[in-house]
């Protein structure tokens, strides 16, 4: 090798991809139809089992959750009456508790098929979901080998927990497809630098930001991937050129739905409220900073933090954990009695009590500072992560609890085994030495997974955006000929 070749090497081996800018000699280079072209049995059965399994839980398991009904009132009022808006006793009431994106694509199905169709707009979030998979395919593929793209592809065609939030009109089913797209042009822009790449690296990652607000971590991680190209190459012109225009193309499509707040509200908010409150809603923060100092799983958000505002709580349902001494757990019991006494009609945290859980959640704090900043933030990830991942499915929450329903806690346990047959998948494949800018996805799910620490509602839905980066890795696990690393060495 030449001294003066400055190529981007993957762990100090042969040079996979060229510095931005530079390119190499070609081989395999076709796209991918001529891809699937190559191996159509293959791609026909997987596509078929595919669609059959999110089929299958729109047939059995589509579920419209409450977030649903938000996002479909606020596309209704967006087709009929032409406003942002939620519906308060028949009066129409700007809203910024929901970014743009998801009842525009509501509203956009609607509009073909008829307002309120909810099955169509799972039928099309199925077929977003049956395209992720061809992406991840198209991903595997450049960073690894054919053989490994088959395996990306059927990995997940065959995920359970993708598949399964298809049949629920929410937000994930597309994020998760724009993340893939947005990492697949990052990874084909890393290999030959071009303006076309980048730009629509930067569409992909806005459309996902326009979804989720949260998505703005991919972002980061794309842009703080390039700053260590930028200290690594001397040609560095690229690499700034190819940053500039991501955040560029990135960010400004939220220009006019900060505008349109700024003007509505008088308030600065170019995503969406952290707990998805109107300016002019109270709250609760005592309350939700007295959880974060005891919360670690699935379970104790659907049986505490939920109920807070709107419905009662029972202290008996608290966990161990969430006191230190019975004094604690007299004053919490208090608490909670005084926050059910405002039950009638509707339950309602009010500044007095939430003052006095953020007193109680000071004291935890100061008694105990490295459970607060450090265990606890560590198992709420660990959960989201390695729960068996039920939340949607009409299965009992409390999978470990057999006494109450064998059949349930089963299935629960057979979806926790294939979930964590996934993370150590993805993990070992990780180590695997000729993973091509495994670095940008390792680098994704860590700051995804630092910002999911600060949480204090640990649901798994969170860790679906990285699925397809854990279905890529986990492909890693299989073999490759010489002949095909040879051919990966040199792809474009």
């Amino acid at each position: 090798m030449q001294a003066n070749d400055r190529s981007l090497f993957i762990g100090g081996r042969q040079p996979l991809y060229s510095v931005l800018g530079a390119r190499y000699s070609v081989l395999y280079s076709e796209g991918v139809r001529q891809f699937v072209r190559r191996h159509p049995v293959f791609f026909l059965t997987a596509t078929a089992a595919a669609f059959a399994l999110r089929m299958f839980f729109l047939w059995r398991f589509s579920f419209v959750a409450g977030d649903s009904y938000i996002y479909g009132d606020i596309a209704r009022n967006w087709l009929q009456h032409g406003a942002f808006a939620m519906t308060d006793d028949g009066a129409l009431v700007p809203t910024c508790i929901r970014l743009p994106g998801y009842p525009a694509f509501m509203a956009l199905v609607w509009k073909v098929v008829g307002i309120d169709r909810y099955a169509a707009v799972m039928v099309a979030q199925m077929l977003f979901d049956v395209g992720t998979c061809y992406l991840v395919a198209a991903l595997a593929r450049r960073v690894l080998w054919e053989r490994a793209a088959l395996a990306a592809f059927l990995v997940y065609a065959l995920n359970p927990f993708t598949a399964n939030y298809v049949a629920t009109p929410l937000t994930e089913t597309l994020a998760v497809f724009f993340t893939a797209l947005a990492l697949l042009f990052a990874v084909r822009g890393m290999v030959a630098h071009g303006l076309r790449r980048w730009i629509l690296c930067g569409l992909a990652i806005a459309a996902d930001i326009l979804l989720r607000p949260d998505a703005g971590i991919l972002l980061a991680a794309i842009c703080a991937y390039l700053v260590i190209q930028f200290f690594r190459h001397r040609d560095r012109g690229p690499i700034v050129f190819a940053g500039i225009v991501v955040v560029v193309v990135s960010l400004t499509p939220l220009v006019p739905w900060t505008v349109r707040n700024w003007r509505v509200f008088h308030i600065f908010e170019p995503l969406a409220p952290r707990y998805a409150n109107n300016p002019w809603e109270f709250v609760p923060a005592g309350f939700n900073r007295w959880v974060k100092t005891w919360l670690v799983d699935y379970v104790s958000v659907e049986d505490i933090y939920w109920n807070v505002p709107g419905d009662r709580i029972d202290a008996n349902k608290l966990p161990p954990r969430s006191f230190d001494s019975a004094d604690e757990r007299d004053l919490t019991a208090r608490l909670f009695g005084a926050y059910n006494a405002t039950c009638d009609p509707g339950c309602r945290m009010t500044p007095e009590l939430d003052a006095q859980f953020a007193s109680l959640a000071a004291q935890r704090i100061h008694a105990a500072p490295l459970r607060y900043y450090v265990w606890l933030p560590l198992a709420r990830v660990a959960d989201m992560w390695l729960r068996p991942r039920t939340e949607a499915l009409p299965l009992d929450s409390h999978w470990w609890r057999f006494h109450h329903d064998p059949k349930d806690s089963l299935i629960g346990m057979f979806l926790g085994v294939v979930n964590l047959a996934y993370v150590v998948g993805a993990v070992l494949g990780t180590t695997r030495k000729h993973v091509a800018c495994a670095g940008l996805f390792v680098l994704w799910i860590a700051l995804r997974c630092a910002f999911l620490a600060t949480l204090e509602n640990p649901e798994p839905r969170y860790t679906l955006e990285c699925f397809p980066m854990v279905c890529v890795l986990a492909s890693a696990l299989t073999k490759s000929s010489p002949e095909t690393e040879h051919a990966a060495s040199l792809r474009a």
